[in-house]
């Protein structure tokens, strides 16, 4: 019987217990040059989840990405139970991998506390349904590409994204540093509000540093561009499903220094501000191509 790509992502970010702050979990290959940064966030989340003992939710995530990740090897997650207040708990997390720090993050976790209430409206873009799927790439098209890039475009992923402005990223045109994105799983999972956040998690890196590159008419699939995640951060502000339609807005208010900068606002149907993302990343387009593929995204 075949898994299907849901399946496999919950399994994914189920981690193997190794001791009461040590967790282990897989990884995947899904076409990138390294773990891809989602998988590591989503996996780094379930752990500092899993140590909890009270019923507190997560709200916000910082995270720093070290090393690029080997997809061939397991990685390794070491909680810190850092503090453990009256409403709110803090924890901190290491990933490892070959003996060395990869990722670490930081989360904060609160009690349900009520407050007041404000958020920016939702663009007024298409509904989900209005927009087509995007179409697949041509075979002889396909047949030009590097192997990493016909895995990655040829998969049939977890998600499903519906661009509001499509743009071809094998040819990319340039333009303005924004972009609106509907996505959702593809299958209706469980109502756990802590596998919604982890599924959010990695969900929340695509798209997001692609967005730095659209004045720059460049992007992730040329051979002589390198882009890697340099941090993450994610703000969780309303109960959501990962199963239903979510729209990411994205911007990205600046470039320099081979860095871009991106934030993310993440709706649902109803307009509801559910969660936030900031990222910065490494952006380089290098002379000697081959040096690309072989150059650590992160010396």
């Amino acid at each position: 019987m075949t898994t299907s790509p849901v399946s496999e992502l919950i399994e994914l970010l189920s981690l193997e217990r190794l001791e009461d702050n040590l967790f282990r979990g897989q990884s995947r290959d899904i076409g990138t040059k390294y773990v891809f940064g989602g998988q590591v966030l989503g996996q780094a989340l379930s752990a500092a989840q899993a140590t909890l003992d009270s019923a507190r939710s997560a709200h916000s995530l910082h995270a720093y990405f070290l090393k690029a990740g080997d997809i061939e090897a397991p990685i390794v997650y070491q909680a810190d139970r850092t503090r453990d207040g009256g409403s709110f708990s803090v924890r901190r997390v290491t990933a490892i991998q070959h003996g060395q720090p990869i990722f670490f993050l930081a989360a904060s976790f609160q009690v349900e506390q009520d407050g007041g209430e404000h958020q920016l409206s939702m663009p007024e873009v298409p509904k989900p349904e209005d927009i087509a799927p995007a179409p697949p790439v041509p075979p002889e098209v396909m047949a030009s590409l590097p192997n990493k890039v016909q895995r990655w475009l040829s998969r049939q992923g977890p998600f499903e994204f519906r661009h509001v402005y499509p743009r071809d990223e094998l040819n990319p045109p340039k333009r303005p540093p924004y972009q609106q994105v509907w996505f959702r799983l593809s299958e209706r999972v469980g109502d756990a509000p802590e596998l919604h956040r982890a599924l959010l998690a990695y969900a929340s890196d695509f798209h997001l540093l692609g967005t730095a590159t659209f004045p720059h008419g460049i992007s992730y699939y040329q051979p002589n561009v390198q882009m890697a995640s340099l941090d993450h951060a994610l703000w969780f502000h309303r109960p959501f499903r990962a199963d239903e339609w979510l729209l990411y807005s994205i911007d990205s208010p600046s470039a320099q220094g081979a860095r871009g900068l991106a934030r993310g606002q993440i709706y649902d149907r109803d307009g509801r501000l559910v969660a936030s993302t900031a990222q910065e990343g490494l952006i380089r387009v290098v002379a000697d191509t081959a040096a690309a593929t072989h150059v650590p995204a992160k010396e």
